[in-house]
């Protein structure tokens, strides 16, 4: 099994991953499927189930599926583009994607949120179909979107497809067990190995290049989300923080007031700079999804900004070492809110942030598979609980928290010799099991926990 760094870290728009960019991505690729065949298409309908249908208004699942099925993809959106075609469906109760005429498309009619039938593959599960001129269907597939914008047909995932196959590579480590012993063997780092991997599929150019876009597009969120005041979109009337938490830390230091712990502030604000972002629909980085993606980059911009010594020429360390993690994590475990609840986003998150921030310290990789642990560890449990289903309560502090984690284990492990008790496998397996426990409601579904015991209108 081998997952890319360019899977884990893909560059999209919020709010969420496998609510928003999953469906349109689905919707893309069935209009793929479609110009593939002899016959004429005249409509197109979708319906959404499990918890895309339960939380798919607040993650704005419908406006995403209708914008896939207009050919919009999450990489290159144009925002501008997409309201204009969005307008054009409301006017016309038409789409016209690339290589069709008018293709009817009624949201109140064609677009069903079914409550009632969840599809046996996935929580996060979706029917396309397309109809001739007389309404009939003539073609139809199911889509999971399973975390992270990865999105499988039904055949795929019944054939275990639950990532890119593409050509051998030089380190196939599938647990962490496995990538400790490759690297005691190899005498390579964790991004070393990773690397070698990488280059089975692209250039060392194309490699650093896609890394140095990654952290762009992550730092840009951080800055547009530390500039932009206002009130967040769904009805919440959630403010925007991370503006005046920044403004007031800068006063504090200009005073030389800062306490030592206020560093924590720092982390937290970086990481909900992104989330507002997220939660506003802005372009961002899963990392691994869009619901957790403000701690890696709050992680790096934190030691970046505020560790002595630190350089963007080590990124490439932080993030291969991140996606090793992450890989091996969503492997074997899950990086879905719908699947496993919040300790498969933002404690895989903060897993992989603390290995990234162990790494570009010196850590061994032994240490760097400790640190993982201890961020992993202390998230097993975490509900994905959204208030209202928008990832806004209490998505946007929780990776605040997260990379605070991130930072203390890997501070944690790197006092140490890389020896502890419970490996990061172990960790990883405990977070499925528990996934698989874990009551339907308090899985992206916005049917317990805070999500009913907080007034949300």
């Amino acid at each position: 099994m081998f997952l890319s760094v360019f899977d884990l870290f893909k560059v999209g728009i919020g709010p969420s991953s496998s609510h928003t960019m999953g469906p349109m991505i689905a919707g893309a690729r069935f209009l793929d499927h479609l110009r593939a065949q002899p016959f004429k298409v005249s409509g197109l309908r979708a319906s959404l189930h499990g918890s895309l249908a339960f939380t798919g208004k607040g993650h704005a699942t419908d406006r995403a599926t209708i914008l896939g099925l207009a050919g919009f993809v999450p990489e290159t959106m144009d925002r501008d583009a997409a309201e204009a075609a969005l307008e054009a469906n409301r006017e016309t109760r038409t789409l016209r994607p690339e290589g069709f005429g008018d293709l009817r498309f009624d949201p109140e009619r064609d677009l069903v949120f079914d409550f009632e039938n969840r599809l046996k593959g996935h929580a996060n599960g979706m029917v396309l179909r397309a109809t001739d001129d007389q309404g009939d269907i003539i073609a139809q597939e199911t889509y999971y979107s399973i975390g992270g914008g990865f999105v499988l047909t039904e055949a795929e995932l019944q054939a275990g497809e639950k990532a890119p196959q593409g050509a051998p590579v030089p380190y196939p480590f599938d647990t962490a067990a496995q990538m400790l012993e490759m690297a005691a063997r190899s005498g390579l780092s964790i991004a070393a190995m990773k690397r070698a991997n990488e280059l089975t599929s692209r250039s060392g150019a194309e490699i650093d290049k896609g890394i140095t876009r990654i952290w762009q597009v992550m730092n840009d969120s951080i800055e547009r989300g530390l500039a932009t005041t206002g009130t967040l979109p769904g009805g919440l009337n959630i403010k925007r923080r991370a503006a005046a938490i920044r403004d007031s830390l800068n006063a504090e230091a200009q005073r030389n007031l800062t306490a030592p712990h206020v560093i924590n502030d720092w982390m937290s604000t970086y990481a909900m700079a992104v989330n507002e972002e997220n939660a506003a629909g802005g372009q961002i980085v899963t990392a691994p999804t869009n619901g957790a993606a403000g701690v890696v980059p709050a992680v790096i911009r934190y030691w970046l900004s505020h560790v002595p010594g630190a350089s963007e020429r080590d990124l490439p360390e932080f993030l291969l070492t991140a996606a090793a993690i992450g890989g091996i994590i969503k492997h074997n475990a899950s990086i879905s809110g719908a699947e496993s609840g919040c300790q498969a986003e933002v404690g895989s998150a903060s897993a992989m942030a603390a290995a990234g921030l162990a790494a570009v310290l010196g850590g061994t990789p032994a240490q760097i598979e400790n640190a993982a642990e201890i961020a992993l560890e202390h998230h097993l449990g975490m509900t994905c609980d959204p208030v209202k289903g928008l990832v806004q309560v209490p998505c946007i502090e929780r990776n605040g928290l997260g990379a605070v984690k991130a930072v203390s284990a890997a501070s944690l492990a790197l006092r140490g010799d890389g020896t502890h008790f419970v490996p990061l496998d172990s960790a990883i397996e405990t977070m499925r099991q528990t996934g698989e426990d874990m009551s339907e409601k308090y899985k992206e579904t916005s049917l317990g926990g805070l999500a009913v015991n907080v007034p949300n209108c």
